[in-house]
């Protein structure tokens, strides 16, 4: 108090006490006088100015029991704290690319919260000046016969908060101090907070095990008062541990988020899908021609039809109905039917498994047809095939311009439970071939277990994405290993791609129901739909007389069957089995209905049955 008096005193003036009593009381007083005047003639105004400004800090110290080391600890956390709030301030107010600014990482100090980089925040603030129409006429390619695509601006973005930087330096903290405690050797590097989990970056001590660290994961969760943890041990590309703990906040992720970024915008591709964000907050996209298709599973309610309905969504926002065609799969009537009436859809959203059984053994019949126009045009996928049609290099009465086609399962396990063989046969064909003629698949199934996805399938589609689960057991059927039990569910994910099997964690992307219809809306409004339900179903009807027929075996089997017996005139099960490479049950029971057909005659035991029709009468057999 005596020292602030002397201050004012001093800065008012410091009027001496004697001869200007008026001009003292307007001043510090006498008790101000006393002090500052003799310490001005001493040491000067800067002098004097310093040393009480000294006597008021100690006495300060003194009234409140404080340390220096606590007031430059408060001055800084201070200091932090209003940098943090200036940085998340700017990105909130660059509309288009917040999420990508808020996804750069600085890796200039030894410990800091991930902030934007200065060339982030410059591209923010030159896409708050362009106008929204602008971008969105940016992010589209050029529009046919008139069509346009749906402006960008339907899709919401979501409101981004700042993280508090105060809360993730006291978790950080506690993290080093529970492994201290657990004697292990370790120093927080880096802290990286994402829309669902926070990471942090940890590096050990020379001589210490990672597995040290990843055996700690209940402890380390209970240290930190958190439903679970996730240790990535390492972090790809880098010599250092990651601890992915939730946020108490999860900040929502829109599929306008994604597609209204500056990523989306400089790539025209129409199968480019919105994904979600990732850990560090930057927004990701799937290329579904160089996937080529995608197993999504999970739990009931962790996200997988917001992550299909986002998919359809941007395929819907990114290409015309001549570049992209899709067929829906929806067993549960509920999911896909807000898609009706698209002019994208080859048929009507498919409730009924066995249409969709139909429908992958007619997607079966077109990839032959296309491998077939590939051969006589003389190229080797569909991207130098529409070169080569554009151009003109191609006669455009024998061929067709075909487009993409997407074919999306919402529930896999109807299908397997109804048609297993057929459904499986048809989708590993389609798996193994269709990647050249534009043909891919998007399954998904709430059930991950070994019938559903079975060995065959996870071989031929590399590329999944798992959501929450159970257990560890369901973790490593859908990617080949744990992980997936530990995610928080709402969205979260594991992405595992043939181009990358190092699971990465994302946040997958929400579109609201109001959002889809208005899409739907504007494109129905753009083209009529022109459904092709009867060439796909009933070239399928013809391919179930032909089992039919056959009591049920495979058509093409018992064709190759009666050929070999009738040319050969020998009626012998074991020479089945050698020709046709199948068992000799199969054999038997192919023999069997030669036999009911008046092919080969009744069983002689171990000799070779009769053989009852010539080479002549082959041709009316086989029709």
């Amino acid at each position: 108090f005596l020292g602030s008096l002397a201050l004012f005193h001093l800065m008012t003036g410091n009027v001496p006490l004697v001869g200007a009593e008026t001009s003292v009381d307007r001043s510090g007083g006498i008790v101000g006088s006393v002090m500052a005047f003799p310490l001005e003639r001493l040491s000067g105004f800067w002098g004097a100015f310093v040393i009480l400004l000294a006597v008021i800090g100690v006495g300060a110290l003194l009234v409140t029991g404080a340390t220096i080391g606590d007031v430059v600890s408060a001055g800084a956390r201070s200091a932090r704290s209003f940098w943090n709030w200036v940085g998340m301030a700017r990105v909130q107010r660059s509309v288009p690319t917040e999420a990508t600014a808020a996804a750069t990482i600085v890796d200039d100090a030894p410990l800091e919260v991930a902030a934007p980089k200065p060339k982030a925040k410059r591209k923010s603030a030159k896409a708050k000046q362009t106008p929204r129409a602008e971008a969105v006429k940016v992010a589209t390619p050029s529009t046919t016969d008139g069509y346009q695509l749906p402006p960008l601006d339907m899709l919401h973005l979501s409101k981004r908060s700042g993280h508090d930087g105060r809360g993730l330096k006291e978790t950080g903290e506690a993290l080093e101090e529970a492994l201290k405690q657990h004697g292990v050797d370790a120093r927080l590097t880096r802290i990286v907070p994402g829309p669902t989990v926070t990471r942090y970056e940890i590096e050990l001590a020379p001589g210490v095990k990672v597995n040290k660290v990843t055996n700690l994961s209940n402890d380390i969760a209970y240290a930190l008062a958190s439903a679970d943890v996730r240790i990535l041990a390492p972090i790809p590309g880098k010599s250092a541990i990651g601890v992915e703990v939730p946020n108490r906040k999860r900040q929502l992720v829109t599929a306008g988020d994604i597609l209204r970024s500056d990523v989306a915008q400089a790539d025209h591709d129409p199968m480019l899908v919105s994904l979600g964000m990732d850990v560090s907050g930057t927004p990701r996209m799937l290329r579904l021609t160089e996937l080529p298709h995608m197993l999504i599973a999970g739990a009931t309610g962790a996200g997988k039809s917001s992550c299909i309905n986002s998919l359809l969504t941007s395929l819907l926002v990114r290409s015309t109905p001549e570049e992209v065609r899709l067929i829906l799969v929806d067993p549960k009537r509920v999911e896909l039917g807000q898609y009706n009436d698209a002019p994208h859809l080859l048929t009507r959203v498919i409730t009924n498994p066995k249409k969709a059984a139909d429908a992958l053994q007619w997607a079966v019949a077109e990839m032959d047809r296309r491998y077939d126009l590939l051969a006589d045009a003389g190229v080797r996928d569909i991207d130098s095939y529409r070169e080569k049609y554009d151009a003109g290099g191609v006669d455009e009465e024998m061929f067709d311009r075909f487009p993409y086609i997407v074919i999306v399962v919402d529930e896999l396990n109807d299908l397997m439970m109804v048609a297993g063989r057929v459904v499986e046969d048809s989708i590993v064909r389609i798996a193994q071939m269709a990647r050249a003629v534009g043909i891919h698949l998007v399954l998904a199934t709430q059930r991950p277990s070994v019938n559903v996805i079975t060995g065959v399938i996870k071989a031929n589609i590399p590329s999944r994405l798992a959501f929450s689960v159970a257990s560890q057991t369901d973790s490593r059927v859908i990617i080949d290993q744990a992980g997936a039990d530990k995610l928080v569910g709402l969205g979260d994910m594991l992405v595992v791609t043939s181009r990358d099997p190092k699971p990465e964690r994302i946040q997958g992307s929400f579109v609201s129901e109001a959002e889809i219809h208005a899409v739907v809306e504007w494109v129905k409004a753009q083209r009529e739909t022109q459904y092709r339900d009867t060439e796909v179903f009933e070239q399928a009807k013809q391919q179930a007389a032909d089992v039919e027929e056959f009591d049920g075996e495979d058509p093409e089997i018992m064709r190759q069957a009666i050929e070999l017996i009738v040319r050969s005139q020998l009626g012998s099960t074991s020479m089945l089995q050698r020709k046709l490479r199948i068992g000799f049950a199969r054999a038997g029971r192919v023999m069997d209905i030669l036999e009911s057909k008046g092919v080969v005659g009744p069983s002689e035991g171990s000799k070779a049955r009769s053989v009852l029709i010539t080479e002549d009468e082959l041709t009316s057999i086989l029709g």
